[in-house]
Parts: C-alpha cells; structure tokens; sequence
C-alpha cells in the first residue's frame, strides 16, 4: 500500500518533513493526555523509524495523515498487532491528531480508510481498538465507524501504574459488520 485517500485526507508512509510537527503533537500534553507521558524529539523520531519498519516487516502500520487540500501533516492512523502484554490478541486500529485538527471529523474519516484496508486488502477478520476509559473523544469516534464494545472485554492495563491510564476499554468491528 502506497497510501488511502478519502475526501478530505491522504494516509501515507512517514517523510522526514512529518518529523517536527510529530514531535511537537507527542510533547502536548492535551494530545499525550491518555497515552503518558511527553516524548522528547528523539523519542518521537525513533517512533517514526520503528513504524517504518514494522511497516516494512508487515505490510501494515501506522501512517501519517495528511489533509489533501494544504498538504499539512496532522497526524497518524494505521494498524498495528496487539502487544504481547495485552489479555487479548489481534490486529488494533489506531489514530492520533494534532489538537488543531480535532472536532473536524478527521479521525473517523481516516479510521474509516483504515477499516476499509484492513478488511478489504489485508482480508483481517476482525479489527479492535483500546483506549482508556476516560478517554472518551477515542470511543466516539470508535461508535462512529461502527465499533462496540462489550463490558466484559475491558481490562486494566497492567504495565501502567496505578492511575487514569491503567483502566481500558476494548472496541471490536468484525469484516461483515461494516456498513
């Protein structure tokens, strides 16, 4: 896969001029809200080089995302393998904007994009995604793209510590179910 388009966005593979701005959405504390703690400009980048190379190794992963019409980097969508320390597994969907780019529809205009390739070309049967239970922005845009979640799949994520990040919710979507 080269890259998604939709209406508005292009889901393509990381340049180098996605680095800076990448780096300034992971040191927002608004943006880093549910996910921890601040990255630095070297952290960021080395998160660039692993995406790229689970990208490499698998075919799939996260990716930058683009508005069509400015060219602008706002963000990353993709899928990625659940990790190993999870009390599941299988193939998560995932997406993090920019604060400037909220409340415009674009995450679930690119987790619908993403969708569409997990299930269309990698032929995955199902597709979830985990948030905090706080975290509440994440699971709308989950209920959007057709996502629900069942009480009984949440789950404390035990390599946080005591706190808002540990308690988490797991949202399913299988192929058939899209409409």
């Amino acid at each position: 896969m080269t890259e998604l388009r939709t209406d508005r966005l292009t889901v393509r593979r990381w340049r180098d001029s996605d680095l800076e701005p990448w780096a300034a959405m992971n040191s927002d504390p608004e943006v880093r809200e549910h996910l921890g703690d601040l990255l630095t400009r070297e952290q960021s980048d080395a998160a660039v080089a692993r995406y790229q190379a689970e990208f490499d190794h698998r075919g799939y992963g996260w990716l930058a995302v683009e508005v069509q019409a400015t060219g602008e980097f706002i963000g990353f969508a993709g899928l990625d393998r659940v990790d190993d320390d999870m009390p599941f597994t299988g193939v998560e969907i995932g997406w993090r904007l920019a604060r400037s780019a909220w409340g415009q529809g674009y995450a679930s205009e690119a987790a619908v994009a993403v969708l569409a390739h997990g299930f269309d070309t990698l032929g995955l049967p199902e597709i979830l995604a985990v948030t905090t239970a706080t975290n509440v922005r994440s699971q709308a845009v989950m209920r959007r793209i057709g996502m629900t979640r069942d009480p009984a799949d949440d789950f404390d994520d035990l390599t946080e510590p005591e706190g808002p990040l540990r308690a988490n919710v797991l949202y399913r979507i299988a192929r058939g179910a899209r409409t």
